[in-house]
């Protein structure tokens, strides 16, 4: 039977408070703990107290001291959970050039050095010296990047599963609901340990050489570190079946042993998917933080999201390896009843900061034939051309936002994700009715100053090697925004996203950038150079010099010096600042 909710305890103190003689489960987690359905632990432990289990959280515990911080809250009764946070600890902690960041969103008032470098790692470690007969299970991105052998770009070598370093029993991968609540199950129920690795998304390490019948089977890691075509190869295979709706087991040896990944579980259903919204969060950081700023909580405290998952497949990025290329939507209901709520919140003023997701106007699309999604083996439905049996209506969305303008108190309803303008254009205009109508409601209703997009780059060859479509399209779009301002007797403008140093990328590609007339009094605020993170197309081909699709070579600039140069570029053109 289901508890009563409460505010999850993170101290001795705060357990006998409640009454409680023993904990089911207990997070360690990188970052401070916000009670917000966008933070990984809270969704998760208010999924488990859903269920009636006993949860209490961790953050940012203390590792190079007596290690109290792992030792007060005793042994759970099931197992400990531990993830880095909402990033990836690495690149939380490190810019392209890998150099130590000052700061940290995640933590309050900002301050550096609160986490340690794989954090997952260092965790588990400790929890498994400390209390060697209690199961670990990890999560969260960190872990759900690192599940196979991955390039890391801070240690500049390929690294083994997460799983071999720490020690992990368990991995749950991607947006954990489902598995973490049967995993728990069956570890409450004492089930064997064959019932337990049947549980689809999860990973875990095995002794010996007996996997499963019909699994996908990898080159082992070993066979990696030798060969850079074999980890391409390898990546290749991994990538087409996360993009898959029925994939294989994936099994990868390593060692004495292997890596076994299971298939996840179907896409949520929206009827699931509201279920994982409709749960007891206050919204609001955990009480200890009391008169403290955490920044990422600033960012999305009013905040609503809309959906999981994105159909685009850009090679440099993690949302489909994390969240799935299906869209799950949550009901209009849902994210009505969300935004009214809002209302109550302290410091609400009628401004939702985001009504979005990983991209905002993917929301409720599919495959007009679902049967055929069902065989598709295609990374991107957008890339190198939209499907044609991708319905791309904005319809449905053009709703939502109507019956959110109409909740009386919410005065804006911004869109702070991104979007994908070759969802509603081509090269010869607006693809169909609904098109033109949801353009013109995004940039006059819900942006915030500038509108932001995302080209990535102008020039063709470089588009390619990041499964983006040609800057053609973006002239079309900076054509009728101008056009829709014209019209309207608005002055405001676009701000593009672009990339440096990505593979391919050659010094002379950024000279054409920087001398491209279409951005010509565009304000140059949303750029970086290429990060290559575990787990993506463009981290695979800057380790390797190989293009994991055809294993044809690729240009790959590595020198700092050269990288700098590049992203000098982007300045060379009137100024601006480097915000992203």
């Amino acid at each position: 039977m289901q508890e009563q909710a409460y505010m999850f305890p993170t101290s001795r103190k705060e357990v006998e408070a409640l009454g409680w003689d023993y904990i089911d489960v207990i997070f360690f987690t990188g970052d401070a703990f916000v009670d917000h359905p966008s933070f990984g632990t809270a969704a998760i432990s208010r999924w488990l107290q859903k269920w009636g289990y006993r949860v209490a959280v961790v953050p940012q515990p203390n590792w190079r001291d007596d290690l109290r911080d792992f030792r007060k809250l005793g042994a759970p009764r099931l197992y400990f959970a531990v993830n880095a946070g909402a990033m990836d600890s690495m690149v939380n902690h490190y810019t392209a050039a890998r150099r130590l960041r000052s700061d940290d969103a995640y933590t309050p008032d900002g301050k550096a050095g609160m986490r340690p470098d794989r954090a997952v790692t260092v965790y588990t470690r400790i929890l498994k010296k400390l209390y060697p007969d209690i199961p670990v299970v990890i999560g969260g991105v960190e872990a759900s990047l690192r599940r196979l052998t991955h390039y890391d770009y801070w240690e500049d070598r390929l690294m083994p599963s997460v799983l071999v370093d720490s020690g992990a029993d368990f991995l749950s991968y991607g947006m954990g609901e489902k598995a973490i609540l049967e995993l728990t199950r069956g570890i409450e129920a004492r089930r064997s340990p064959r019932e337990l690795h049947s549980i689809p998304q999860l990973a875990f390490r095995m002794s010996g050489g007996h996997w499963p019948k019909d699994s996908l089977v990898l080159a082992s890691y070993e066979e990696c570190l030798k060969d850079k075509k074999a980890f391409a190869n390898n990546f290749h295979l991994i990538e087409t079946h996360a993009n898959m709706l029925h994939p294989d087991t994936i099994v990868e040896p390593v060692g004495d042993g292997f890596v076994q990944v299971n298939p996840p579980y179907p896409p949520a259903t929206t009827q699931e998917m509201d279920s994982y919204w409709d749960l007891p969060y206050t919204k609001l950081p955990h009480p200890r933080y009391k008169g403290r700023r955490i920044p990422a909580y600033d960012m999305i405290k009013f905040s609503i999201t809309t959906h999981r998952g994105c159909f685009g497949g850009c090679n440099f990025c993690t949302i489909a390896a994390h969240q799935g290329k299906f869209i799950q939507s949550r009901s209009e209901d849902s994210i009505v009843k969300e935004a009214v709520a809002l209302l109550k919140l302290p410091g609400f003023a009628g401004n939702i900061s985001d009504l979005g997701a990983p991209t905002a106007n993917m929301y409720g699309m599919k495959g007009r034939d679902e049967t055929l999604c069902a065989r598709c083996r295609r990374k991107s439905c957008l890339y190198p051309a939209p499907c044609r049996n991708m319905d791309r209506s904005h319809t449905r969305l053009l709703g939502l936002y109507d019956r959110i303008a109409g909740i009386k108190g919410i005065r804006h309803a911004y869109i702070g994700s991104g979007i994908r303008y070759d969802l509603f254009l081509d090269e010869n205009g607006f693809v169909d009715e609904s098109s033109y109508p949801y353009f013109r409601e995004l940039v006059l209703n819900h942006t915030s100053g500038r509108l932001k997009v995302a080209p990535e780059h102008t020039e063709d060859n470089v588009l390619r090697y990041m499964a983006k479509p040609s800057f053609r399209l973006f002239r079309r779009l900076k054509l009728e925004f101008d056009k829709l301002m014209a019209r309207e007797g608005r002055k405001t403008g676009i701000v593009p996203y672009f990339i440096s140093s990505h593979p391919g990328c050659t010094m002379r590609d950024m000279q054409k950038l920087a001398a491209n007339p279409s951005l010509q009094g565009l304000y140059m605020d949303q750029v970086q150079d290429f990060t290559p993170t575990p787990m993506t197309t463009s981290s695979v081909m800057f380790y390797t010099g190989l293009d994991p699709r055809d294993l044809k070579p690729v240009f790959v600039e590595r020198d700092p010096e050269k990288k700098k140069m590049q992203k000098s570029f982007f300045f060379r053109r009137g100024g601006g600042r480097s915000g992203r």
